[in-house]
């Protein structure tokens, strides 16, 4: 089956949809999977979805190029952004970015006896110091769309012996990760925005056993983190999985059903060519917005376009049928792989209509 057959097969949108910065949409597979384990349970002959959650684990792995075994599943990134604060000793420098999603930065700022510096996201790489310990970053700002500078970044945690963690939760999907994840020490990411995944599943990429999983505590380990869980119910875990699945969370069961089959269509049609097809739509739109005389926050290379000062359309343009975000005023516009350049001009033509007004 081609890309456009997969992706209409799989997708039919009722609305103008530019909002996957916040929700991706669900493909048609996911919820079918979703409806059958919610009925088995219903019917009293529950199937077993933690298999979908090990088959979740490969297909994230896969997408990352990185070993399943260095891969956890979970339901949030401040849970994994916390137990990455929680690895670092007392007085440890964190470098942060301005104005980070608050599920990556906050769990380094909680705990009170870290030196947590921030400084604007154009300027974190030449911020790394000798004395970093850490740089904890979105891989793409949430606010805006705005893609950190991998290469740079990566090159300055080498040179001053620093560790990477990157919230990539507004990256994969359509970001080329797995061309970096040699110097990514700890990676996490929500799946129900670009991975068009069901809300209740995020993944946790840590260093590999040899490496002590780069220092991080299992602090909630229960039962799921041991090596054989079912042997693990009762009592203390008498031995943590040797995996990073001593990280897991206890799965959101119906969510991993549908993320199984979610990550399936991204792989089917390949982060590359989601990628080519995301910007060049994202593009069409900046073009679009010049000849409106609007100029959206710089944002090369992204999917995620904001346009200062138009956040206060959104109510009116979802009350046509055109869905976006409202973030601190901007319009943010997000373009994935179920949209089309009919989608791009319909915005610019609300937008030009209303401006009219």
């Amino acid at each position: 089956m081609g890309a456009t057959a997969l992706v209409s097969s799989e997708f039919a949108p009722r609305t103008t949809y530019l909002n996957s910065a916040s929700t991706g949409l669900l493909p048609a597979r996911a919820v079918s999977a979703m409806h059958r384990g919610a009925l088995s349970v219903a019917e009293g002959r529950p199937e077993d979805m933690f298999a979908d959650v090990e088959a979740a684990r490969a297909s994230f792995a896969r997408l990352l190029g990185v070993a399943p075994e260095r891969v956890s599943a979970g339901a949030s990134v401040a849970v994994y952004s916390g137990l990455v604060a929680a690895s670092l000793p007392v007085g440890a420098e964190v470098l942060t970015a301005e104005d980070d999603f608050s599920s990556t930065v906050n769990p380094f700022h909680v705990r009170g006896d870290l030196k947590v510096r921030t400084v604007p996201l154009e300027r974190i790489a030449e911020s790394v110091r000798p004395g970093t310990e850490l740089v904890a970053v979105s891989a793409v700002q949430s606010a805006d769309g705005r893609v950190v500078d991998l290469p740079a970044l990566r090159a300055a945690v080498r040179a001053h012996g620093a560790r990477l963690y990157l919230d990539a939760s507004q990256g994969t999907g359509w970001l080329d990760l797995a061309a970096h994840m040699a110097d990514v020490d700890y990676l996490a990411s929500v799946a129900f925005k670009w991975l068009t995944c069901p809300r209740g599943g995020a993944f946790f990429v840590v260093p590999e056993e040899a490496a002590g999983f780069g220092g991080v505590p299992p602090l909630f380990a229960g039962w799921v983190a041991g090596e054989r869980p079912w042997d693990s119910c009762y009592g203390p875990v008498t031995e943590l999985a040797r995996s990073a699945r001593r990280f897991d969370e206890s799965p959101s069961l119906f969510a991993y059903a549908g993320a199984r089959q979610s990550l399936a269509v991204i792989e089917e049609l390949g982060v590359a060519a989601i990628r080519a097809h995301d910007l060049a739509l994202a593009d069409r739109f900046r073009a679009g917005l010049a000849e409106l005389g609007q100029e959206p926050v710089p944002a090369p290379g992204s999917p995620i376009v904001s346009v200062p000062g138009l956040g206060a359309r959104q109510p009116e343009l979802s009350a046509a049928g055109i869905e976006v975000s409202d973030r601190a005023g901007n319009l943010r516009a997000a373009f994935h792989l179920y949209n089309t350049e009919a989608d791009v001009d319909a915005l610019l033509g609300a937008l030009r209509q209303g401006g009219r007004g």
